[in-house]
């Protein structure tokens, strides 16, 4: 449930309670990836992302809906399964200090579901991913609190301070190389890049 739980919360960017209202009804399994639906939001923003099998997620999750109890009556996704009498009880925001206890992280108790909404607001921006995309993928409304995000981001820290330091800046390169010519280099080099993109056209 919690390995369940931490996919759903960072892929998806969920609230605590999205994850605690989340249903069976809510998740297609279409084979090759998850639709999840979050259909009632804070901002009153329906939303929808997709979880790809990476890393055999999928089969963790199929794995978890085996595990439901064919006499629950309720569709809640999460459910409590410490003991048997306990089916009807649904996990709640606070379920997921048990990973900041199992990583003996610090102060256990500040880490809740939450938490896996702003990892993966973090995870995004330290990819560069823009602030609309962000925003987007979150459902936030105001552009302030995506763009914490991105401020408090290490890549984005890391790309400010090579600007300032080294004088490090984004620009673009063309290269056109006819294979017919004789004098072709032998290699090309490129020196002090970051985040450097390659397309290779091949012409036959």
């Amino acid at each position: 449930m919690i390995k369940v739980g931490l996919i759903l919360g960072i892929a998806g960017a969920c609230r605590t309670d999205e994850l605690v209202n989340l249903t069976v009804d809510d998740i297609e399994d279409v084979g090759s990836s998850l639709i999840v639906k979050i259909p009632n939001t804070k901002t009153k923003i329906p939303r929808i992302f997709v979880i790809t099998d990476v890393g055999n997620i999928l089969e963790l999750f199929r794995k978890y809906m085996s595990l439901r109890p064919p006499h629950v009556k309720h569709k809640r996704l999460f459910l409590y399964y410490k003991f048997a009498a306990s089916w009807q009880e649904y996990h709640g925001k606070n379920s997921y200090s048990v990973v900041a206890s199992y990583l003996k992280l610090p102060d256990v108790a500040c880490y809740t579901g939450h938490c896996l909404r702003r990892s993966s607001a973090t995870l995004l921006a330290d990819a560069g991913v823009d602030i609309t995309t962000i925003k987007r993928h979150a459902g936030w409304k105001s552009t302030t609190v995506a763009e914490g995000y991105v401020e408090n981001s290490i890549e984005n820290k890391t790309k400010i301070a090579n600007q300032v330091l080294v004088g490090t800046t984004t620009s673009a390169i063309t290269k056109t190389v006819n294979v017919r010519e004789s004098n072709i280099p032998s290699n090309i080099n490129f020196e002090n890049c970051t985040n450097v993109t390659f397309n290779l056209n091949v012409n036959k």
